[in-house]
């Protein structure tokens, strides 16, 4: 890719089901913990998220549908009026300067404590422990030994999803992601580490691969397919959902790609380390979905690496994390070549704006 590159497909349009991109960098969901403690996103957030409208498109952090669903203090929710109004002020910001933004829809499953749920509970598959300690206002403290979610009580959780996604869609988004992945509630029922179950939804890929299956496709029904994407994060081995076994993740991933394949989803995202490997394009060719590809937590998604998957066809998009947290022009400075921010590990998850609103934009000058 040349210096002060514009014609590179990277920054070609794209069409996601209903939503037409102007690029195909994608900001990824990012956890930020900045929203109000009763969920409500503030007038920080909506700074961030509109300082970042030069995406192609946002995808936002992890958003809970429901108070058990909630995995961090100041994580944000979809579930009350005050949220679905607080977000609507967050979309017409991103709109107002020409970005598209879709809710990231997720359920912590076992990554919370009750302090969090306000349950006095948290749900998973099956009733094993987390392997890692869980954040809460005293700090980090063990996990509690999750709840197994009897049958009767999936259709209620299908329920708050589709909740979720009409909320999200009465707050302007332009759709919304469903997260299966990185050890949470639906990816929770994917890995054979923490779903135990030996009824319908356990003790077979098929099985395993059906309640998220069900949660898409309910969602779907709902908003429209063309509003409905996925995130799936196989063999990532985070958060106690550990997928080593190379011909059952195959054999999972390809019985929910299967499932889902007639909807017509806007997106799969994917999320592995090798993004050109045979198991991803073959979820890729599966899902018959437009697919935005992200190269896991271990490295930067550089600017090479996002077009070389792009013009390879390998990725109809990528989506970029640190890196866009820190760089809210991304787009503009990777067609100039410009020099980059450095993200602050450091104010991640605390700082208020620090670390959040105030990473500056590339000046340029001929």
């Amino acid at each position: 890719m040349s210096n002060h590159d514009t014609t590179h497909p990277l920054y070609s349009p794209v069409e996601l089901g209903g939503a037409t991109l102007a690029n195909r960098i994608v900001m990824a969901p990012l956890t930020r913990i900045r929203a109000e403690t009763d969920g409500t996103p503030n007038a920080m957030m909506k700074e961030y998220y509109a300082q970042r409208a030069g995406f192609g498109l946002i995808l936002t952090e992890g958003t809970w549908p429901i108070q058990e669903g909630r995995t961090w203090g100041r994580q944000p929710g979809i579930e009350t009026k005050a949220h679905i109004q607080a977000w609507r002020e967050i979309t017409d910001a991103v709109h107002d300067r020409g970005g598209k933004i879709i809710m990231q829809i997720m359920h912590g499953g076992r990554i919370s404590h009750p302090e969090l749920t306000g349950t006095g509970r948290t749900v998973a598959p099956s009733a094993v422990v987390a392997p890692d300690p869980i954040r809460i206002s005293s700090g980090k403290v063990d996990p509690v030994i999750p709840d197994a979610l009897e049958l009767d009580e999936l259709p209620t959780i299908i329920d708050q999803f589709v909740a979720g996604a009409r909320n999200a869609m009465a707050a302007g988004m332009d759709g919304v992601q469903i997260h299966g992945a990185n050890g949470y509630l639906l990816h929770e029922f994917l890995a054979p580490t923490s779903n135990l179950r030996t009824d319908a939804y356990g003790a077979s890929p098929e099985h395993r691969a059906r309640f998220v299956a069900e949660v898409v496709t309910a969602v779907a029904k709902e908003i429209g397919a063309e509003n409905t994407g996925l995130r799936v994060s196989p063999q990532h081995n985070i958060q106690g959902a550990i997928e080593n076994d190379s011909a059952d993740v195959l054999a999972t991933y390809t019985a929910l790609a299967r499932s889902l394949k007639h909807l017509g989803l806007a997106h799969v995202e994917l999320v592995h380390h090798e993004p050109e490997g045979e198991l991803v394009q073959t979820l890729r060719e599966e899902f018959g979905a437009p697919v935005i590809l992200n190269t896991g937590f271990s490295k930067f998604t550089t600017r090479e690496t996002a077009g070389e998957l792009v013009e390879k066809q390998a990725a109809d998009a990528v989506s970029v994390g640190r890196l866009a947290l820190a760089n809210p022009d991304l787009v503009r400075r990777w067609r100039l070549d410009a020099p980059l921010n450095e993200p602050d590990p450091a104010t991640f998850y605390v700082g208020e704006e620090k670390g959040y609103t105030d990473y500056p934009v590339f000046e340029y000058s001929l």
